[in-house]
């Protein structure tokens, strides 16, 4: 099933704002309109999870008095009718010395809102039930009306729920010289890697809204397969940072946004502006805004997710235009199922008549429900995600017990090194924003990251261009000689891990020897068996000319004519 959405009315301009651009069509319109689902025919994403929800498969009515995006999207931002949730907040510190802030929903039926610090977080049910990980939108937290509602409906339903609020934000100051953006990756890693790490048993779901949405997919797509988590959301996602800049500045109603956006921006530059100030020379980084736009679009990384995704964007979206909605790309990747409204606004996707209820909020939790008792939520778990579940077992003091799962992951050391060392650890989709806050303008307009890693990355990759050349055994062997040598470069290994990594080496090595030989004899045995017709014929004639003296009759006729010398 191919889908391709339709565009009714003109929502890029102001005249929709109270009236027009189908909002009298709307209000006629009592059945809503329906959901348009894009995704590849062989997706199984869609058959076995998609096809099982009813919400997704519907029509998306919203609510009568808030027809018009710009409408929802005002009351989604001073009033949203937020149900009450209970914070207990978590403190987490990365290794720069940045500061994160983690809200577990406490309690969904408490009627008195607080914020509770504990660093010993002891979630409320075992260990088992599911984790949902909430990435707010810019300048936004846990406070916001739209996180409320999400967080609200799933704890309400049991899943343990945690708003991970960006650096700054959610009353956190900025503590290293590293701030958030659109295309940073890493506190979101960081943040997932270490839930994992505690509570390995607890199926992970994530869900983005906005620019997290942005963060979100091309987190997803830069960890690939080794993300710990088994599905994801990403909510009114931009696709293409470039695209809505310059659509924020196209008509007087998007300027509005653009302004509104502006000031937010500007009261989290003014909270920190003792950190951000030194940060970076802000004119330069000014006339590279469009490089910035290009590297960290999601658009560029959604055909790389590798786990079930659900996407679901509005047509007439007032600040993410559906100009820069990846059809071809959600529709080529079997992992990624695009839902599209005619209506919604960004974000608020409000229904019923008192605009209590969230429409995609809904619409999430069912996929999520369908994608855990499905089969693709036992999705076979790659070689780092074991290895670091076990890492982060060994220092809480609590292995592995189950013998299966040891059994797991010793087949997994043991049978998949030999895949694994000859794979680069250098991500193709990872641009060198990611590596460090800093950034360095050159002249014709470039910005590159001020790192030693991204030196180390470049060259890395200019050496697997150069390998490309070389025959597939080569690569294989030099691969492992390099895998075992940047192991050899780090002084703080222990010398037991290098004589770990040796033997499989020796062993990869010896295989690949012993797969030559076989390949020569198979190679001599095939161009004998070709070719001897030919030569065979040849040495036929050739032996016979050779050894044509010994043959009786020329014995014969060499008797004969010595009879005949002698008589004469």
């Amino acid at each position: 099933m191919f889908a391709r959405s339709h565009a009714v009315g003109d929502y890029g301009g102001g005249r929709d704002l109270f009236v027009g651009g189908g909002v009298l069509h709307d209000l006629l319109e009592l059945r809503g309109q329906p959901v348009v689902l894009t995704f590849n025919p062989c997706s199984k994403v869609y058959s076995d999870v998609v096809s099982k929800c009813r919400i997704l498969h519907g029509r998306y009515l919203s609510t009568p008095w808030l027809c018009s995006p710009h409408l929802q999207t005002v009351f989604l931002q001073y009033f949203g009718n937020p149900p009450v949730v209970n914070y207990r907040r978590q403190i987490l510190t990365t290794s720069d010395g940045g500061t994160l802030a983690l809200d577990w929903v406490k309690n969904a039926k408490v009627k008195k809102q607080a914020y509770q610090v504990n660093d010993a977080l002891a979630l409320q049910q075992d260990e088992k039930n599911p984790i949902l990980i909430i990435i707010p939108g810019l300048t936004s937290a846990s406070d916001s009306a739209y996180i409320k509602h999400l967080a609200f409906n799933m704890a309400k339903r049991g899943w343990n729920v945690v708003v991970s609020n960006h650096r700054g934000l959610g009353g956190v100051s900025i503590t290293s010289d590293c701030f958030y953006n659109g295309g940073w990756t890493e506190d979101v890693r960081k943040v997932i890697d270490y839930i994992h790490c505690q509570y390995p048993e607890a199926p992970l779901f994530v869900v983005g809204t906005s620019i997290g949405a942005n963060i979100l997919v091309k987190y997803l797509a830069e960890d690939g397969i080794n993300v710990p988590i088994i599905g994801a959301a990403a909510i009114c996602s931009p696709w293409d940072l470039l695209i809505c800049d310059r659509f924020m500045t196209r008509k007087l109603v998007q300027r509005l946004y653009n302004k509104a956006l502006t000031i937010g921006l500007k009261d989290y530059a003014q909270s920190h502006e003792a950190v951000l100030s030194r940060l970076s020379n802000w004119e330069g980084v000014k006339k590279t805004v469009d490089t910035y736009y290009r590297r960290c679009s999601a658009s560029n990384f959604v055909g790389s997710v590798m786990v079930p995704l659900l996407c679901i964007s509005s047509l007439d979206d007032p600040v993410c235009t559906r100009e820069a909605i990846p059809w071809d790309e959600c529709r080529l990747n079997t992992n990624v199922v695009l839902a599209t409204t005619q209506h919604g606004g960004h974000l608020p996707f409000f229904e019923g008549l008192a605009a209590k209820s969230v429409w995609w909020v809904r619409a999430v939790d069912e996929f999520f429900d369908a994608l855990q008792s499905s089969p693709l939520s036992h999705r076979k778990k790659s070689y780092d995600c074991i290895v670091k579940e076990y890492m982060c077992g060994c220092a809480r003091n609590r292995p592995y017990t189950d013998a299966s799962r040891q059994g797991d992951l010793m087949c997994i050391l043991l049978k998949g090194l030999s895949s694994v060392i000859s794979v680069s650890s250098v991500n193709p989709l990872e641009s060198s924003i990611d590596h460090a806050p800093y950034v360095h303008v050159s002249e014709d307009g470039m910005v590159t990251a001020v790192s030693e890693e991204v030196a180390e990355t470049i060259e890395i990759r200019h050496q697997e261009n150069a390998d490309e050349n070389k025959t597939g055994d080569e690569i294989n062997a030099e691969e492992c000689v390099q895998e075992k040598q940047s192991t050899d470069i780090n002084p703080t290994q222990p010398e037991r891990d290098i004589s770990d990594l040796v033997a499989p080496v020796k062993k990869c090595l010896t295989q690949l020897s012993r797969q030559n030989r076989k390949s020569l004899w198979l190679l001599a045995y095939i161009a004998i068996i070709t070719t001897w017709p030919v030569v065979g014929s040849a040495l036929t004639v050739f032996l016979r000319k050779k050894f044509k003296i010994f043959s009786p009759e020329h014995r014969l006729e060499g008797k004969n004519q010595s009879y005949v010398r002698f008589g004469k």
